[in-house]
């Protein structure tokens, strides 16, 4: 299997951990590991149950931008996903440190969530000027309230899991270590009997009074977003998820997606993003070299 996406099992429960340093980023070659590791769960009778887990202090940071706006190497994350979905045995995403983005949308392909205390979940994608083009506009607003779906999204502020707890974005906290933790809540869901729990199949979390605050949102996004087009597009998305089945919904997500990452807003945003990590690296020093303290600074001029 690959070194980034070992799989093993224990005690029937198959373990897919991901180690794609420094963030988990799901580039190919992680994408392509997961695939293989689901692949092999899905064909083996002594798997009863599946578990994602990165480490305690980093589920996955998101997609690989830099594919953006390139050929991409099948499989892409919707298709995993897929896989996800097509899946005949629970899957549990065991959340440590962040799951953002593209990680968050894994985590909602799964069918049961558990984070430690001090775990963020969520999806910036917005600040790069797109937006969660997985199913996470879709699947986000069946498993929490729609205006909290909402303004996860087009703020992409990320969220604590005791909050995330609280909207039903997360199952269970835990505290121990997170790979015993997580093989113990599979076990205990087999011992339960709980089945799949696919958010794809969940109707939206919308209260009949906020119709016509869905209606108005695309409108209210795009006059706040200061020339981003992208909260306005994910207003949209959140109306196909209220008012479309699962399938179509992620149609309009994905139109929408493909859309926006061709932007010339998106594309300054995400060189804007390259540009600051650039600055704190300073060619040809490495990163061990010791630091010297500064005691005295003048000023020129």
């Amino acid at each position: 299997m690959s070194d980034v996406a070992a799989y093993s099992v224990r005690d029937g429960i198959a373990v897919i951990t991901m180690n794609n340093p420094p963030v988990n980023g799901l580039g190919n070659t992680l994408r392509a590991g997961i695939a293989d590791g689901l692949k092999q769960a899905a064909a083996d009778p002594e798997v009863k149950a599946v578990l994602f887990i990165g480490s305690s202090k980093v589920f996955s940071g998101g997609a690989d931008i830099r594919e953006f706006n390139k050929p991409m190497t099948p499989p892409n994350l919707p298709q995993v996903n897929d896989l996800q979905d097509a899946m005949q045995k629970p899957l549990v995403a065991a959340i440590g440190g962040f799951a953002l983005g593209g990680g968050l949308e894994l985590a909602l392909g799964c069918h049961y969530r558990i984070a430690l205390p001090k775990a963020l979940l969520g999806l910036p994608e917005v600040k790069l000027g797109i937006l969660p083009g997985s199913g996470g506009t879709q699947r986000l607003p069946r498993l929490i309230p729609v205006h909290e779906a909402a303004r996860m999204m087009i703020l992409g502020d990320p969220i604590p899991a005791e909050k995330a707890k609280e909207f039903g974005l997360v199952d269970e906290i835990v505290t121990g270590d997170l790979l015993e933790e997580g093989i113990a809540y599979a076990k205990k869901l087999l011992a339960e009997g709980k089945g799949l729990r696919r958010v794809r199949d969940l109707p939206p979390r919308v209260d009949s009074d906020q119709k016509a605050l869905l209606e108005a949102m695309p409108a209210e996004a795009a006059r706040t977003a200061g020339g981003n087009p992208a909260p306005a597009e994910i207003a949209k998305c959140i109306q196909a998820a209220v008012s479309l089945p699962f399938d179509e919904g992620r149609k309009v997500e994905r139109e929408r997606f493909e859309y926006l990452v061709n932007t010339v807003e998106s594309k300054a945003l995400r060189h804007m993003f390259f540009a600051e990590r650039q600055t704190s690296k300073i060619p040809d020093v490495p990163e061990d070299t010791p630091t010297r303290e500064i005691k005295r600074a003048e000023i020129v001029g």
